[in-house]
């Protein structure tokens, strides 16, 4: 799995989000006022449609995982991974001392 850098900075992120909140009035809709903003800034306006739902969650306006959340579930998804693969390690490990301990014994 690769991660994927965007090449906005989260200043950027805001102050878009920002600029669509600002200019929803004067466009027939919130997405009119995406598109328009996005072609400035130079995102696809998927993108800034995202981050302005994203920004909507964090502030309680949709129901949804906040940005803290879902950061948090990365890292606990993270942690269960590099569990799992300590725990696979040491049972190796234990299984090849076991069967090196039972060769042990059984020679005279």
């Amino acid at each position: 799995m690769t991660k994927r850098t965007t090449p906005f900075s989260p200043e950027v992120h805001e102050r878009a989000v920002r600029m669509v909140r600002a200019h929803e009035g004067e466009h027939i809709s919130q997405w009119s006022a995406i598109q328009s903003i996005a072609a400035k800034i130079g995102c696809s306006g998927e993108t800034l449609r995202n981050w302005v739902r994203q920004s909507e969650r964090d502030q309680g306006v949709h129901p949804g995982q906040t940005t803290d959340e879902r950061e948090r579930i990365k890292a606990l998804e993270r942690e269960v991974r590099e569990l799992r693969q300590d725990n696979e390690i040491l049972r190796k490990a234990s299984a090849y001392f076991a069967m090196a301990e039972l060769d042990r014994r059984s020679r005279p």
